[in-house]
């Protein structure tokens, strides 16, 4: 399988390299990110033991894509794609919380409503809820940024009592959140998907509070189709939808959930295909565009040339 899951790359000026569980960043003088999205996949917070083809290339795309369509939203920190699995932008000092915004109850919102849950980080639920019903205003669940393990849900009051975000600065990002998700919930609804759920992160450079990262890819985002929505809300059927949703499903039907005692199953090359396809489905689903696959069979040269011809190119 040709698939990246690991790069380690040094270029001029870097000053370190951080692996996360699906991208390797690379600080350049403190100024620049160069950020390699592999074809790692993450799924209850641990990296599956096979890379999946083309999944890097689906996530940075998708995410310069609506970088640039929400940049008359919010400062973002892209500067270029050099590469289709790489983007340079402006080095960020990140905050500790990521901004997830729910317009339906489900995942694992639902989970903990199902057990009884009518509160969730700070926000009151109705009664009466059913799964993947739209909740009548986009609720806003923040969580701790967890290097390592799980990340935390915590409500707005607490961030700010415990310092991790100034009043100011996280009332700009929640304003940022729905704004985003607006915009992101209007080009679904074009392309006949419904954004159910996403995550937005943030980061903070002179003084100015700018959107990072990733946006609106199936590894931060659950949509649904929109036809046949209604029809299988009404039966309590499954809605057939496109995200990541599907591999933690495949991997709770083979008992792992990534508690004390459970094994992961054996990710076969064909399995692999599968979810490679499946990422390539979403893409052009959520594009509206054909992808084309990059070229070139080893790819950790193709990378590493096009990044250091960029960074040589903005030298100049």
């Amino acid at each position: 399988m040709n698939a990246v899951t690991r790069t380690d790359f040094h270029f001029d000026g870097q000053k370190s390299v951080y692996h996360g569980k699906v991208r390797d960043v690379y600080n350049i003088n403190d100024e620049l990110m160069v950020m390699v999205a592999t074809d790692r996949i993450s799924a209850f917070d641990v990296i599956l033991p096979k890379g999946i083809p083309f999944k890097g290339q689906v996530l940075n795309e998708i995410a310069a894509k609506f970088l640039d369509a929400t940049a008359d939203i919010v400062p973002n920190w892209k500067m270029a794609t050099p590469d289709p699995m790489v983007t340079v932008g402006i080095k960020c000092e990140g905050f500790r919380v990521e901004m997830i915004i729910r317009g339906y109850l489900t995942g694992s919102a639902w989970r903990e409503y199902k057990n009884g849950c009518r509160e969730l980080c700070g926000v009151k639920l109705p009664e009466g809820m059913k799964e993947n019903q739209k909740f009548p205003q986009p609720i806003i669940t923040p969580t701790t940024k967890a290097d390592e393990g799980h990340d935390q849900n915590i409500s707005k009051d607490e961030i700010i009592a415990q310092g991790l975000v100034s009043k100011e600065d996280y009332e700009l990002m929640e304003k940022y959140t729905r704004a985003l998700f607006q915009r992101g919930t209007e080009i679904a609804a074009g392309k006949g998907l419904i954004l159910v759920d996403t995550k937005y992160e943030f980061g903070k450079k002179d003084g100015k509070v700018y959107l990072i990262d990733e946006i609106h890819t199936p590894d931060s985002s659950r949509y649904f189709y929109a036809e046949g929505y209604a029809e299988k809300f009404a039966k309590g059927e499954p809605q057939k939808q496109l995200s990541k949703e599907f591999v933690r499903q495949w991997l709770i039907e083979h008992n792992f959930m990534n508690e004390p005692g459970q094994v992961m199953p054996e990710i076969t090359d064909e399995y692999a295909q599968s979810v490679s396809d499946r990422y390539i489905e979403l893409f052009e689903h959520v594009t509206g565009e054909k992808f084309c696959k990059a070229q070139g069979t080893d790819i950790v040269a193709r990378i590493e040339k096009n990044v250091k011809d960029y960074l040589n190119s903005i030298k100049k």
